[in-house]
C-alpha cells in the first residue's frame, strides 16, 4: 500500500470546488468531498486510472462527480496533483489554465 499525499495545488482546487458547491448545497459539498476522499484512498491500496494528459502522470475519474483527480505514482506514494472539473478545458499534455 502506498502512502496518499496532496500537493498544495490539489488541496487548494479541492477546497475551492468544496467552496463553491456548500455556496448552492452544504449536503452535496459533504457529499462530494467524501467521493474525492474515498477515491484517494482507493489509489493507496491500488492506483487505478488512465495515462493522464501530462506526461508521466494518471488520472482517476471521482465516481458520480464531475471531478478527475490527476495524480503521480511512485514506488512509495499516490501523489494528487490537482482536482478539475470534468466541464474545464484540458488540452493534451497541460494543465487547465486558471
Amino acid at each position: 500500500m502506498r502512502s496518499v499525499v496532496w500537493s498544495e495545488t490539489a488541496l487548494a482546487e479541492f477546497e475551492s470546488a468544496l467552496q463553491r458547491i456548500a455556496a448552492d448545497s452544504p449536503s452535496a459539498a459533504t457529499l462530494v468531498a467524501d467521493r474525492i476522499d474515498n477515491a484517494a484512498a482507493r489509489l493507496g491500496e491500488m492506483a487505478t486510472g488512465r495515462p493522464g494528459r501530462v506526461l508521466d502522470t494518471y488520472e482517476k475519474p471521482v465516481s458520480r462527480t464531475s471531478y478527475v483527480m490527476a495524480y503521480a505514482v511512485t514506488d512509495t506514494a499516490i501523489t494528487i496533483l490537482r482536482v478539475i472539473h470534468g466541464n474545464r478545458h484540458w488540452p493534451e499534455g497541460e494543465w487547465p489554465a486558471d
